[in-house]
């Protein structure tokens, strides 16, 4: 294993301190190793960001491998074994912030890449890449902006691998073909401060908005469908009152969110929200957020190609799972018909000492590689 090249472009991957929106040349180093296999590489800066945008190849089908080269921040360096950014391997295990998340996909994508295009050089359709610098930060300057401009400019994608941590028990066990939207709100509930000896000359928000919260929690937003859980509505945070214990707040503020499927749209939510509020006759302010729309890819093409391959590869039978927050997977369903997740195992991702065990990294290269030859020969 000491001579996988998989392996080699991880650890380099690894030890440049990419914290998000930072990329810190990684990029650069994928640029180097896809430009000699024929890759037309196309780097796309907004705000902070960098993204990279390469293709081999003009025709259809394209299949895009898309990735983030940012990591989150490390924490506390004193408590991690090793140095965050100084890549270790201990006990089988790789070591590293981004190890599972996701610089193994992502050197996994490249040498994939290299051994398919050595092997198969005229292959039908186009192979491309879409890093950002910013999947774990605010996620306004980088996939997006890229699919906006590939959208502007009418180029179709066909399939898109999106290298996230999806694996739970063993390598290749869950994918993921699709991920639930998020909605928030921030609901202020007027009432009138008052003395609290004296109810009856002011009126209590919080009193007033129980009935309706209650209806809140109660309410069946959706049963979910073939690849969803129903949707669910969350209060997150609460807060009223003065810090006295003889006032009656003048104003309640609530933050919610929903996490709903694709049996719901954002704005059936928001209406039946506020038909609640409205039917409990409350005075309210309430603010939206709408950080990301759900998305589906139902089985076809793109996830049996993608099963067959781990089955090939691992033997593992793959489930499909739509479990979890968001990705930048949403941004590229606008624009890609077929969206699959699929990365090493997740257990240690965000935590201090992230790792990947090492056996897993040749395999998924090689489940990459093997989901290209399904898709791009013949």
């Amino acid at each position: 294993m000491t001579d996988s090249r998989t392996l080699a472009l991880t650890e380099k991957l690894i030890g440049r301190s990419s914290v998000t929106p930072e990329d810190k040349g990684c990029q650069q180093q994928l640029i180097r190793a896809l430009e000699p296999l024929g890759f037309r590489c196309e780097t796309i800066v907004s705000g902070d960001v960098t993204n990279l945008w390469a293709r081999r190849g003009t025709e259809q089908p394209v299949l895009v491998f898309a990735g983030h080269t940012d990591v989150v921040p490390t924490g506390p360096v004193e408590q991690w074994a090793s140095e965050p950014f100084f890549p270790t391997i201990r006990d089988g295990k790789l070591y590293g912030r981004g190890a599972a998340d996701m610089k193994t996909s992502i050197a996994a994508f490249v040498v994939a890449c290299e051994e398919f295009v050595a092997a198969h050089p005229d292959h039908k359709g186009s192979i491309a890449f879409l890093i950002t610098s910013d999947e774990e930060g605010p996620a306004t300057d980088g996939t997006v902006v890229v699919c906006n401009k590939l959208k502007e400019r009418g180029e179709t994608l066909d399939y898109c691998i999106v290298g996230e941590p999806t694996s739970d028990k063993t390598l290749g066990d869950i994918i993921k073909n699709g991920r639930r939207g998020s909605l928030s709100g921030c609901l202020t509930i007027k009432g009138v401060q008052g003395h609290i000896a004296y109810p009856q000359l002011a009126k209590n928000p919080i009193h007033l908005a129980a009935p309706a919260l209650a209806d809140l929690v109660a309410e069946v937003w959706d049963e979910g469908n073939e690849y969803y859980l129903p949707t669910s509505w969350q209060m997150s945070n609460v807060k009223a009152g003065t810090g006295a214990n003889n006032v009656i707040p003048g104003e309640m503020v609530i933050d919610f969110n929903f996490r709903f499927s694709t049996a719901s749209t954002a704005d059936s939510l928001k209406q039946r929200v506020h038909a609640i509020l409205d039917r409990h006759g409350l005075t309210y302010d309430l603010k939206w957020t709408l950080s990301g729309l759900p998305f589906l890819t139902p089985r076809g093409t793109l996830s049996t190609a993608l099963c067959e391959a781990i089955k090939a590869e691992t033997g593992v039978e793959t489930e499909l799972s739509t479990t979890g927050g968001t990705s930048d997977g949403r941004f590229i369903a606008q624009i890609c018909p077929q969206v699959i997740e699929f990365g090493p195992p997740n257990a240690s991702i965000h935590k201090i000492d992230e790792h990947i065990e090492v056996r897993y990294i040749d395999p998924l290269k090689n489940i990459y590689r093997r989901t290209l030859e399904n898709l791009l020969l013949g």
